[in-house]
């Protein structure tokens, strides 16, 4: 390692990857404006959050504990020009309330982030 190399970190750092409680504040902000599958919260996140990225596994976790908390319900669609059918994830009308109030915790966190920097 060089000096160089530490002044190239602040000048460009590596991403950060998102834990199973931020992940779970992210998908339902992205859910409040409509249903989504997992490949695509992924890539939305990375297109509108350049600095953070979303693991498989991790966004998985949080679907999961999302379904199993009945905040959300999966179904399976036939997505125009993709093979497959996806596993389309919505919130549950009966948890918009708490979807909005946890999206907002992930829009100060995001806010937060990005005034230290």
């Amino acid at each position: 390692m060089k000096f160089d190399d530490i002044y190239q970190f602040f000048q460009d750092p590596p991403p950060t990857y998102l834990n199973k409680e931020l992940a779970v504040c992210y998908v339902l902000s992205v859910l409040l404006s409509g249903e989504s599958y997992g490949t695509e919260l992924i890539g939305r996140l990375e297109s509108e959050y350049p600095t953070y990225r979303l693991s498989d596994t991790v966004l998985y976790s949080a679907l999961k504990f999302l379904e199993d908390q009945a905040a959300i319900t999966g179904y399976w669609k036939k997505v125009e020009g993709r093979g497959r059918p996806r596993r389309m994830y919505q919130i549950r009308p009966e948890c918009v309330e708490q979807a909005h109030d946890l999206a907002r915790l992930w829009g100060d966190y995001t806010m937060r982030d990005s005034q230290a920097i």
